[in-house]
């Protein structure tokens, strides 16, 4: 076994990494950005090294210098972790010239996964079924387009490089494809430096199934059993599970010989996850399957494999990688229970599940039985615009699904994050859906069923700002603290005034809208004079976090923001009506399509915002003319920050 080994990556699966390898004797040696030179990743470590500037391309992207600071810090391996360098086979190759470990396949065995058009042609010659589609090297936009028309749509066209939902767009219609294709290069360049794409029939009622393999390079593979990652969102996965429900043994064995096979035909050597696309239309069957691509990486949803099997899959990798080979044959793996895994995203899910950066003014992830918390970050961290922003993984076991889902939905409901906007609420709704705890989903189902997901009860958001108006107006009365000051009634900030009612009235931003409420003092304290409106509004369970300005409201794992508005700022309202268009995240103004005077219509796109590697476009909400444009292409924006102003035609 190696006495060393660099991580080259950040956050949670660096800790995770760790931990393994500490629990081993290893020597753990860290990398970091400007951004991560307090983070947790870098605390943990025996000894850590700074790389380069916050943003991946200065730093975690840059091969050469993960290759120099593992020669100086001697370390025996490096591993990779996933997304980053994690399937790129320079870094392999690197590793290998300098005489270092690389924790992950060969070259070769990269470059031929790598790629998705290659990897299926590959397969098709092994006997692996694969998608119908177009899978060659021409990339005429033209060529593209036709051979979409012959596969029939709906299409699918995806990045040949990378994973994740990057550059990957579904054309339900002709007239829609130029505009995908050139969206999904773009977003594809950016993320894997490679603008190339592939053509795949879109099938209608697809499951996501993968199965884990791990091969020592010698001939040798098996495979742990498989994951179902259906519940996607913009083709990036929310909720993972093991073993798949529906699975049969016909089924998981036709699909595992599959992978399998797929892991020798490349001589593959360490963990890999070959991935499925399943017909789920007629429930899962053993001829209804096809090979989408394979990756040559640890997954992210990696943990519920070990839940189930009891097997430490990092540890795995370094035996592998130290030459150790699989001292485990296909039948001596038992399937034990049921793992479910949620990823909780710094995410806006009410407006489009926009990434949310900032403080973490409070992270307090339940610690329950047959739960396990993975993350990279502390109460007190920041969440960063340079990466990916999930801030933990929830992993839980149980002897069945829905102990397992029963013990996910609890600790959800027991997480409390405050600061950044996270997807815990619509976590937990997905996993309450009766159609998901029925098997009765697909790839779909999140897209099918996202209003009645990213929904809070009536009232609620209405009765938390409520109680953020309350806690402003105790944090007045509490500021109070000079005697002689509290004293005099004229300063006195508790609704004092000549009559039998003491009330006062108070503005707020709740979320950044404008709500009023009316205060009254009972029994020596605040409370919201509740109107007919609030009638109707749920009692709720509140905690509530001061921070500087205002208060921030958890409930249900929703979150509320409450301060008071700043009337100093002239305007802070004048968008009501959509002619102020503003940035919705933290990010760079990566296009304008439009000039000063010019004419837009309704849902005409005016600009396109990138956050994470992801594109959002921003568009008209009226007829106008632009009459104002505040920041140019290549400008870094924060949350609402004016980007461009429109006129009404009639003004």
């Amino acid at each position: 076994m190696f006495s060393s080994l660099l991580i080259a990556n950040r956050g949670e699966i660096a800790c995770r990494i760790m931990r393994t390898a500490k629990r081993l004797g290893i020597r753990t040696i860290a990398v970091y950005s400007d951004a991560d030179k307090d983070a947790l990743h870098v605390e943990m470590a025996d000894e850590a090294w700074h790389i380069g500037g916050a943003a991946a391309t200065e730093s975690y992207l840059i091969a050469n210098k993960i290759i120099e600071v593992a020669k100086e810090a001697g370390a025996d391996a490096i591993h990779p972790g996933y997304g980053f360098l994690s399937e790129n086979a320079e870094l392999a190759e690197s590793c290998t010239e300098a005489g270092i470990v690389f924790v992950g396949p060969s070259a070769e065995a990269i470059r031929a996964m790598g790629l998705k058009g290659t990897a299926k042609s590959l397969m098709e010659k092994a006997g692996v079924p694969v998608v119908p589609g177009y899978h060659g090297n021409n990339q005429d936009g033209k060529f593209l387009k036709q051979k979409a028309y012959e596969i029939g749509y709906p299409v699918l066209i995806k990045a040949v490089a990378g994973g994740g939902g990057k550059g990957m767009r579904l054309v339900e219609k002709v007239k829609n494809f130029d505009d995908a294709l050139e969206s999904a290069r773009r977003e594809a360049g950016a993320a894997f430096g490679n603008e190339e794409v592939l053509i795949e029939k879109f099938i209608t009622s697809p499951r996501h199934v993968e199965m884990q393999i791990f091969a020592d390079g010698k001939g040798n593979a098996i495979h742990l059993f498989e994951r179902d990652c259906s519940l996607q969102r913009r083709h990036q996965k929310v909720i993972e599970e093991a073993p798949a429900p529906g699975m049969t043994d016909e089924v998981r064995n036709a699909m595992g010989e599959a992978a399998v096979n797929a892991a020798k035909a490349v001589n593959y050597s360490g963990a890999g996850t070959v991935e499925f696309i399943a017909d789920g239309s007629d429930g899962l069957r053993p001829d209804r399957f096809f090979f989408m691509e394979m990756n040559t990486r640890l997954q992210v949803e990696h943990p519920v494999t070990e839940e189930i099997t009891g097997l430490d899959l990092v540890e795995m990798q370094l035996q592998v990688a130290a030459g150790e080979g699989l001292d485990l044959d296909q039948d001596e793996i038992a399937l034990n229970g049921h793992s479910v895994e949620a990823r909780i995203y710094a995410e806006d899910p009410e407006n489009g599940f926009l990434p949310s950066t900032g403080h973490l003014a409070l992270l307090s992830l339940a610690e329950m039985p047959g739960v396990r918390i993975e993350t990279g970050v502390r109460d007190g961290d920041d969440v960063s615009p340079y990466y990916d922003p999930m801030i933990a993984k929830i992993v839980t076991h149980g002897a069945n699904r829905d102990e397992a889902l029963d013990r996910l939905s609890n600790a959800l409901g027991e997480s409390l994050i405050a600061g950044p906007k996270t997807n815990i609420a619509f976590l937990r709704a997905l996993i309450d859906a009766e159609d998901f705890r029925g098997n009765k989903f697909d790839t779909g189902f999140i897209d099918r069923n996202l209003d009645d997901l990213v929904t809070p009860l009536p009232g609620l958001r209405e009765a938390m700002a409520a109680l953020g108006a309350i806690r402003i107006v105790e944090q007045r009365v509490e500021g109070q603290t000079d005697d002689a000051v509290k004293a005099s009634p004229w300063n006195v900030a508790d609704g004092f005034q000549l009559g039998d009612t003491r009330s006062t009235g108070i503005d707020i931003l709740a979320n950044g809208k404008k709500a009023s409420f009316v205060i009254e003092w009972v029994d020596g304290g605040p409370a919201i004079s509740l109107g007919a409106e609030a009638e109707d509004w749920p009692e709720v369970e509140a905690t509530l976090v001061d921070e500087r300005g205002g208060v921030i409201v958890l409930a249900e794992g929703w979150q509320v923001r409450v301060s008071l508005p700043d009337y100093s700022t002239a305007g802070f309202d004048d968008d009501g009506d959509g002619s102020v268009i503003r940035s919705p995240m933290h990010g760079k103004l990566l296009q304008l399509f439009v000039g000063d005077g010019d004419k837009v219509s309704k849902g005409d796109r005016l600009a396109i915002v990138e956050a994470m590697k992801m594109e959002h476009s921003l568009t008209a909400a009226l007829d106008g003319v632009v009459a104002e444009i505040s920041a140019v292409a290549g400008d870094q924006v924060s949350e609402g920050q004016r980007l461009i102003v429109i006129h009404n035609d009639d003004e």
